[in-house]
């Protein structure tokens, strides 16, 4: 009888041992494969970002093309870093905050884009890095926040943000952008 106990005791106790080296199996492989999962990703979030960028100039330029009074809209969808438009320095930025480095550190990378280039930089901040997409209106563009020379931070949202882009003219062509 007291056989029966001790390998029935036995059992439960390799059981536990066993679950615990799964565990730790486990954990030994999400910690090394979570960060490169998030790195992936956020290298798609910034082809992404690029793209958004891309959409952004295209409709600038529709609206300095069209003309005085010339509007159109565009909808953008963030999941993850800020769009900053800069109507004191006619600049237009995207900011994330990322495990991926884009652009080696310190450096800007030059992406080309219709009638501008968007400058792309990484910046090593703890163990993230910090790429900012930039697009530099100021020679021949006035770029507003809803008629004034201010700065606007658009942050992630869960639902997307409708922006309207209007010419109101000008020696140099003010383009207003208006957030609803």
């Amino acid at each position: 009888m007291k056989r029966g106990i001790n390998k029935k005791g036995q059992v439960w106790v390799e059981t536990v041992i066993y679950t615990l080296i799964a565990f730790t199996m486990i954990g030994l492989v999400l910690s090394y494969a979570k960060p490169k999962i998030e790195e992936i990703q956020d290298k798609a979030i910034i082809e992404q970002s690029i793209d958004m960028m891309k959409e952004i100039n295209e409709k600038i330029v529709e609206v300095k093309e069209g003309g005085a009074g010339n509007k159109r809209e565009i909808i953008l969808g963030m999941k993850k870093g800020i769009l900053k438009i800069d109507g004191i320095e006619d600049k237009i930025f995207f900011e994330i905050e990322s495990r991926y480095t884009y652009s080696q550190l310190g450096e800007n990378i030059i992406v080309p884009l219709y009638a501008m280039d968007l400058i792309a930089h990484t910046e090593k901040k703890g163990k993230f890095n910090t790429v900012t997409l930039t697009m530099d209106y100021s020679e021949e563009n006035n770029i507003t926040y809803q008629g004034g020379d201010e700065l606007k931070t658009i942050s992630k949202a869960p639902t997307p943000y409708k922006l309207f882009f209007s010419n109101e003219g000008g020696d140099k062509t003010i383009i207003d952008i208006k957030i609803v």
